[in-house]
């Protein structure tokens, strides 16, 4: 079978996982995935633009869509964050509600249930780190979310551990549309190689500095260019708002500006199943977050 028989006997299909920060949007997402697709840190709001992961399962290719968390917005690159999280439970044949089961119900989740609930498609429901919580006290939570949006069915889940997740793949499997796939059964995501760069880098200056430096830092890939011996050489320049973030990101005598690139380097080179030769930078620029080019470039649509 090729995905692309006449007779519709595959399916295919958008998935979209959306809830507030540090539900584990992106944690679920890499376990269904089976491999790291979306960059994964204990801080909130890590992912700033939706991230597609491409899965087969028999017969069906799923398309999950992994979103930003949905808060309430500040800046420009906060709103553009927020609007890509709406986009894509909007255009998905399936939303999943992803709710962090130690928290329970936080306004939070119940402004963004009650959005969802105006939206009027597909939704079901994953409680996700049911594995830190009395099973006993899911049952409220559930209830409580039912009463404010149409809910399909409910699933328990640890996206840390795996447990309840296959379930979950394949109820999924099982009720997307019957269609042709829309991707090359071996492509993971759609996400350019430039793009997955700068997320690596990115994702090692959430894990590697504290406290206001990683929401104050973006990067962005300036060179990616191919080598002849199937290597490749990256330059990815990070900008941070102030002189002291700068100061922290690059270290005692460059020693925290070697960690994340070494990290970054090994983490990338996993994924693209190649050596990689990567090169950082560190320049300051105040307002990045409320510039069109710079939210452009890390795979924002510009919001005004």
């Amino acid at each position: 079978m090729t995905g692309q028989d006449t007779d519709h006997t595959t399916r295919c299909g958008f998935v979209a996982i959306v809830g507030a920060p540090n539900a584990g949007k992106s944690t679920l997402l890499n376990r269904m995935a089976g491999t790291k697709l979306s960059i994964v840190s204990p801080k909130a709001q890590t992912t700033r633009f939706r991230v597609l992961g491409i899965l087969m399962r028999g017969t069906t290719q799923m398309l999950l869509v992994d979103t930003p968390g949905i808060f309430q917005p500040k800046r420009k690159l906060d709103r553009a964050m927020v609007a890509a999280a709406w986009t894509g439970s909007e255009d998905a044949d399936i939303t999943l509600l992803i709710v962090d089961a130690r928290a329970g119900m936080t306004d939070a989740l119940r402004a963004i249930a009650t959005r969802l609930a105006e939206q009027k498609r597909r939704l079901w429901l994953v409680l996700n780190k049911t594995d830190l919580v009395r099973r006993d006290m899911l049952l409220p939570l559930t209830a409580q979310l039912s009463a404010i949006l149409p809910v399909e069915h409910v699933f328990m889940v640890s996206a840390r551990s795996g447990e309840g997740v296959d379930d979950l793949l394949d109820r999924i499997a099982a009720e997307l549309p019957k269609s042709p796939y829309l991707y090359p059964e071996d492509d993971l995501t759609d996400l350019p190689d430039r793009l997955l760069a700068a997320e690596m880098v990115r994702e090692q200056v959430f894990l590697q500095t504290h406290q206001e430096v990683p929401y104050a830092a973006t990067a962005e890939t300036e060179s990616f260019e191919e080598r002849p011996d199937g290597s490749v050489r990256i330059e990815v320049t990070i900008y941070v708002t102030r002189a002291s973030h700068k100061a922290i990101l690059i270290g005692d005598k460059g020693s925290r500006i070697r960690a994340i690139g070494e990290k970054a380097r090994r983490e990338l080179g996993r994924l693209l199943d190649r050596n990689c030769h990567l090169f950082l930078n560190v320049k300051e620029r105040a307002g990045w977050d409320e510039e069109r080019a710079r939210l452009r470039a890390i795979g924002l649509d510009d919001i005004s």
